[in-house]
């Protein structure tokens, strides 16, 4: 991080003492002086990631009350997601020494929130989110379509994340379509998130990883529909509800990118984090965030027209959207 800006300050003093050769003497030590201070200013890290997009220092603080905000403000009938989401983050990146880097599976099904958290987690570390040169996005169906390649993936991702990890320590990977990455792959990064103070001269400690995968998403929804139908609110779930359960199905679940997977088995995926389904309330909540965001007045009868359009489950009961909000901006369109 120092070099380029060391470079920027030579050029820049280079061009000034030029312009004093032709000067009388005194106003050649004056140019000299200036020269010193103005390499000694712009080689300050402050000064050049003002202008160039630098991996977190250290001494990095997240601002707890930032990502509470984001997280109510953009992600609606989630407070499990929310409340482990915040936790588990603030404590991590607070930590001036953590053991090993953060893992995050997030499961549930389509539309529930899942890109939504992994979205908010990146840009409340980077302002540029998930444009950042240090937040990497792996979706499976693209970067590992064959199957008779994984040999060869696996070793590409060890040598992307090591090569990654080395400029910046504090890198974020996420893993979108667990549920259709090929069984065994996902293992090839088990060494990165074990307890190693140091692979090959790199600390992966501080990296975070994140899964996303829809596998799980039946289990989630029986254990909230008994929630339902016992009268209970689905806040009272809780995460002890549904986080084992939820860890022993996708080890056991072939499509779920972590069947018989090490990482499970080795206890390193800090917190299995489960997406409940959305009712019609919130699937309300989410059009309304969408007419906002787009800078359009709330209209209620059009929200009620959208939301009436969206499809539900069981269906007896029809509680449950069965896309979430994942339809919600192209119906929003056709009003």
């Amino acid at each position: 991080m120092q070099r380029p800006a060391g470079l920027l300050a030579l050029v820049v003093a280079g061009v000034a003492l030029r312009s004093a050769a032709a000067l009388e003497p005194v106003s050649v030590s004056l140019a000299i002086t200036a020269a010193s201070v103005l390499t000694g200013f712009l080689a300050q890290p402050r000064f050049y990631c003002g202008f160039v997009e630098c991996c977190l220092p250290d001494d990095h603080s997240l601002d707890p009350a930032a990502l509470q905000q984001s997280l109510e403000q953009r992600l609606f009938g989630q407070h499990l997601a929310q409340e482990v989401t915040l936790k588990a983050l603030t404590g991590f990146i607070q930590n001036p020494n953590p053991k090993k880097p953060l893992a995050l599976s997030l499961h549930g099904w389509a539309g529930t929130g899942k890109n939504f958290i992994s979205q908010i987690i990146a840009e409340n570390l980077y302002p540029a989110g998930l444009k950042s040169k240090f937040v990497h996005l792996f979706l499976s169906t693209l970067h590992f379509p064959h199957e008779h390649l994984v040999p060869q993936y696996k070793d590409q991702l060890q040598k992307w994340i090591q090569g990654n990890v080395s400029a910046c320590a504090k890198s974020v990977f996420i893993f979108d379509e667990m549920d259709k990455l090929h069984p065994g792959l996902i293992d090839a990064i088990k060494p990165f998130l074990d307890y190693y103070e140091q692979i090959d001269g790199v600390s992966y400690r501080r990296a975070i990883f994140i899964f996303l995968s829809n596998a799980g998403g039946d289990l989630i929804t029986r254990v909230a529909l008994e929630f339902w139908r016992s009268g209970r609110e689905r806040e009272e779930i809780q995460l002890k509800d549904l986080e084992a359960v939820l860890s022993l199905g996708v080890f056991n679940n072939r499509n779920s990118g972590l069947w018989h997977s090490s990482l499970i088995d080795r206890n390193l995926i800090d917190y299995f984090v489960p997406f409940l389904p959305l009712e019609y309330k919130h699937v309300k909540m989410c059009i309304r965030a969408e007419m906002k965001s787009r800078g359009n007045t709330i209209d209620e009868e059009i929200v009620e027209k959208v939301a009436e359009e969206m499809t539900f489950f069981p269906k007896e009961e029809k509680i449950y959207s069965d896309k979430g909000c994942k339809t919600v901006q192209t119906k929003l369109d056709f009003y």
